[in-house]
């Protein structure tokens, strides 16, 4: 459900009021209001998204968010498949292949996939986590708004599901040429793409915006 957010501000609002939220991308000026789970609030001007209030608790979030790592420790410590040629078998797992690109001077392939696949999903679950823990705790440390900002940053280079849809693809192609036995890390990866869609849409902005006071609460 969508809730539209458009008043003038007070006549003794300052710059700094929390009652007012202004647009990313236009500037405009709104009023905040009351949200139900799983509403938005998006800006009457260009229909930017202003607040939303998520269907999790932070609590849920942070068990969500513990999964997704341990889920992404699976992934990255175990093979992903085994292919087995005339009595030879071989494995691989992701940091493997990013490894084996790097010695094929392929480094700006290596790059890419290290940085998508491995170090942005796993600095956006590190930051979920202190973030989350944070909350619950019912305090806001220095690092809370340097992290906000990093997650916004980092999400779009987030591509596990990509990578995903290669390893599915690769499977396809190589069961043609020899046995293909999928890994631990082939149905860690499946989980971990599942965990991490749910992660994604929780707007971490919404924790700035709790009550103090009442940020462990359900």
């Amino acid at each position: 459900m969508t809730a539209g957010a458009e008043a003038s501000p007070p006549a003794s609002a300052g710059p700094a009021d929390d009652r007012l939220v202004a647009c990313p991308e236009c500037d405009r000026l709104h009023v905040r209001v009351p949200l139900r789970a799983g509403e938005k609030a998006r800006c009457v001007r260009c229909g930017t998204v202003l607040q939303s209030a998520p269907y999790w608790r932070p609590d849920q979030m942070l068990a969500l968010v513990m999964a997704a790592l341990i889920a992404f420790l699976l992934a990255n410590a175990c093979p992903i498949l085994e292919l087995r040629v005339q009595g030879s078998i071989s494995s691989a797992t992701l940091l493997d292949a990013v490894l084996t690109l790097w010695r094929e001077d392929r480094q700006l392939v290596a790059v890419l996939v290290f940085a998508t696949g491995l170090l942005a999903p796993l600095a956006d679950l590190l930051a979920m986590t202190a973030l989350l823990a944070a909350v619950l705790a019912g305090r806001r440390p220095a690092y809370f708004a340097p992290l906000l900002r990093l997650i916004q940053q980092i999400r779009p280079w987030g591509m596990i599901e990509v990578l995903m849809l290669g390893v599915l693809v690769s499977l396809i192609k190589l069961s043609h040429l020899a046995q293909v036995v999928p890994g631990v890390a082939l149905w860690a990866f499946i989980a971990l793409t599942v965990l991490l869609a749910v992660v994604l849409s929780y707007d971490p902005r919404c924790l700035w915006e709790l009550p103090a006071g009442r940020k462990g609460a359900a």
